[in-house]
């Protein structure tokens, strides 16, 4: 008697990155929602380089996260699924060969350091080939691209965020 054929789904765990900032959680979100288009790394964890003129996160469910090129072009990154100022954001993330899903938390540890953790998650989606793909880092999820760009993402936004204005800044 043969075994049926069966798939095997493989199981990939999520990227996950966390960072401090000097700056409380109402500001640390507001930075990261309303500035991202001054502070994330355009070379080169965007599509379009230095074509890019700004970047939006659109601050509901359902809202897009794009960039958007000097030429007046459109890149959707993905939409926002859940929110939940300051605290919480999640997003589809469609830069990747299939949609996956990145979770941000921002909680604060006192009235000027927040914690910010980036859960990417989804992997399974992918085919073993789309996970060894270079993205902007080499190698893809496979070799630990995400896992550094993540990491160097969440530090563009500890500095970004790290000069709070006296008295905060709400989201």
């Amino acid at each position: 008697m043969t075994e049926p054929d069966t798939a095997t789904v493989l199981h990939r765990p999520p990227v996950r990155q966390s960072t401090l900032v000097r700056s409380g959680v109402d500001h640390t979100f507001a930075v990261f929602v309303r500035e991202i288009g001054v502070w994330w790394p355009r070379q080169p964890y965007s599509e379009g380089g230095d074509r890019v003129r700004d970047v939006t996160v659109e601050p509901r469910v359902g809202g897009r996260v794009h960039e958007t090129w000097h030429d007046g072009t459109v890149r959707e990154w993905g939409r926002i699924l859940a929110w939940e100022p300051p605290h919480r954001l999640v997003m589809t993330w469609i830069c990747t060969p299939a949609t996956t899903e990145v979770e941000l938390t921002f909680r604060p540890l006192g009235p000027a350091l927040t914690r910010v953790a980036v859960e990417h998650r989804g992997w399974e989606a992918l085919s073993a080939e789309q996970a060894a793909r270079d993205c902007a880092q080499p190698g893809g999820y496979a070799s630990g691209g995400f896992d550094r760009g993540w990491a160097t993402i969440l530090a563009a936004l500890a500095a970004a965020a790290h000069d709070e204005p006296r008295g905060g800044d709400a989201p």
